[in-house]
């Protein structure tokens, strides 16, 4: 069983898609490993998102991630990784299959409504960013 870190951005969240989100996770066999509600600060931001600090385009994350409440999640399952990413679709919405998470929720490239790790290296840095052991079930 791989595990996947994944984040409910603040689009999403004020959009109130908390709930379908939840229940896609839920419906898709995924198992829910630990779960925060949380306002990121500027340094949450700019610490989970170091890997892109070069990139002109990082301010502007950064922004985004820090402009409303976060939904952060660790799940469980078999092939999590790519199983969340083949759910959540392409980064932008226009470009996503029917029925994803980004094409039905997100509103643009950048505010894309959920986050999910991109490799088994990086959902064990960003599960440990957001969550300590006894925080996980």
């Amino acid at each position: 069983m791989e595990k996947t870190l994944i984040i409910i951005k603040p689009d999403a969240v004020k959009n109130k898609h908390i709930g379908d989100i939840i229940a896609r996770i839920e419906k898709e066999g995924f198992q829910i490993l630990g779960m925060k509600y949380k306002q990121l600060s500027r340094a949450d931001a700019e610490g989970f998102y170091a890997e892109h600090k070069e990139r002109p385009f990082f301010g502007s994350l950064c922004d985004f991630m820090t402009s409303g409440p976060v939904v952060v999640a660790a799940l469980k399952a078999e092939g999590a990784i790519a199983k969340w990413r083949t759910l959540i679709g392409a980064t932008d919405p226009a470009q996503a299959d029917e029925g994803t998470i980004r094409k039905l929720y997100a509103e643009s490239k950048e505010a894309n409504a959920v986050h999910g790790s991109d490799s088994v290296e990086s959902a064990e840095r960003e599960i440990k960013f957001h969550f300590q052991d006894s925080e996980l079930v």
